[in-house]
């Protein structure tokens, strides 16, 4: 996706640690156009699949699934990180290491959305260690749901999720594969 990797470059910025902003078009300000065309591009790679809901973690993956879904025309269930009051029941729960943030989280999805017949295409920001699409993939699991594979707009190319898995079978879809980028000149270099 050309678009997407022309805002990469142009809007990106590589903090230290192997972290890349995109704050201001993707998971804090977001540029809906870009995301409906994010959204079109996720459908088209996998048409070939039956889809009859789109998983993903809050928050930054919510509005990126809510326009998958829109052309799938499913609906969106996401893995909260908290227990609120407004889960009620039972629910699947997995733990996810947040690449960004350097914690642990508890993720949940209450077991009235997610079960046996569905067929889940699992939606995502980024992709730097793989523990989030790890998390969901578990969920899914657990429920006895299929899982028909990963979309994601950024993976890290140089970090060992994506690659670790595929190796697992996963089908994972990534629109933009960053293969380096460089704190010092803001060089960023995409995956062909």
């Amino acid at each position: 996706m050309e678009r997407l990797k022309d805002k990469i470059r142009r809007c990106g910025k590589i903090a230290s640690g192997n972290v890349l902003k995109v704050d201001s078009f993707l998971n804090h300000q977001m540029d809906i156009r870009l995301f409906e065309e994010i959204g079109w591009e996720f459908k088209k790679r996998f048409a070939d699949v039956e889809v009859n809901k789109i998983l993903t973690i809050e928050a930054s993956g919510i509005g990126i699934a809510c326009m998958t879904a829109r052309y799938f025309d499913v609906p969106v269930v996401f893995a909260k990180k908290n227990k609120t009051k407004n889960i009620a029941g039972e629910v699947y729960t997995s733990q996810v290491e947040s690449f960004t943030h350097g914690r642990v989280y508890d993720i949940m999805v209450s077991k009235e959305f997610l079960g046996k017949g569905d067929r889940i295409l699992l939606i995502d920001d980024f992709l730097a260690n793989g523990k989030a699409i790890e998390g969901l993939v578990k969920l899914v699991k657990d429920s006895g749901a299929s899982l028909v594979g990963a979309g994601v707009v950024i993976e890290k190319g140089f970090q060992p999720g994506g690659d670790k898995l595929r190796r697992q079978g996963i089908r994972l879809e990534s629109l933009a594969i960053v293969e380096s980028m460089d704190e010092q000149t803001g060089l960023i270099v995409f995956r062909e």
